[in-house]
C-alpha cells in the first residue's frame, strides 16, 4: 500500500507537469525532472505586426512580422520581392534596406540610429530626415499597421 501511494503520487505529478509544460522527462542523478523545452507555447503567443512596404512603382506589399523582428526579417521571412533589399543580410555594411518612414512613425521608434547606421545612410539614395535601415528597425506592438516607403533605387555601399 505504501509503495502504491508513492508511485501514484509520482505519476500524477509527472503527468500534470507534462500536460502543463509539454516538457521532456530527464534523469539527473537519482531524480527525475520535467524540463519545459518546447517552444510551441511561445510560438502560439507570438504577437504579429502588420507592415506595408510601399514601392516606388506604386505596388504595396503587405506582410506580417513578429514583435522583435526587424523590417529586414519581415522581407526575408515573407519572401517579398524587393530587388536587392538586404544584400548584406543585416550586418550594416550596405544601405540596400534603406526605408523612409512617416514622421509620426519615425518619432515612435524606440531606438535612434547608431553611428554605423548613420554612416551607411549617408551613402543611401533618396535620404530623408526619417530614413532608417530596415535591418536596424525592430518591430514593437505599437507599430502594427506600419507603412514604409522603399526608395526607387538601392545603393550597395560594398561595391
Amino acid at each position: 500500500m505504501f509503495y502504491r501511494n508513492i508511485l501514484k503520487t509520482f505519476f500524477q505529478s509527472r503527468s500534470s507537469y507534462l500536460g502543463r509544460y509539454n516538457g521532456v522527462v530527464t534523469t539527473i542523478g537519482n531524480y527525475r525532472n520535467v524540463i519545459p523545452l518546447s517552444t510551441t507555447r511561445l510560438a502560439l503567443k507570438d504577437e504579429k505586426v502588420k507592415v506595408v512596404f510601399k514601392l516606388a512603382d506604386g505596388r504595396r506589399l503587405e506582410a506580417q512580422g513578429a514583435v522583435g523582428d526587424s523590417l529586414l526579417d519581415v522581407v526575408v521571412n515573407n519572401s517579398l520581392d524587393i530587388d536587392g533589399y538586404g544584400a548584406c543580410e543585416g550586418t550594416v555594411t550596405c544601405s540596400t534596406c534603406h526605408v523612409v518612414l512617416k514622421p509620426e512613425d519615425y518619432d515612435r521608434l524606440p531606438e535612434e540610429a547608431g553611428d554605423e547606421e548613420r554612416d551607411m545612410l549617408d551613402l543611401a539614395y533618396g535620404l530623408t530626415d526619417t530614413s532608417r535601415l530596415g535591418c536596424q528597425v525592430t518591430l514593437t506592438r505599437e507599430m502594427d499597421g506600419l507603412e514604409v516607403l522603399v526608395p526607387e533605387s538601392v545603393h550597395d555601399a560594398r561595391s
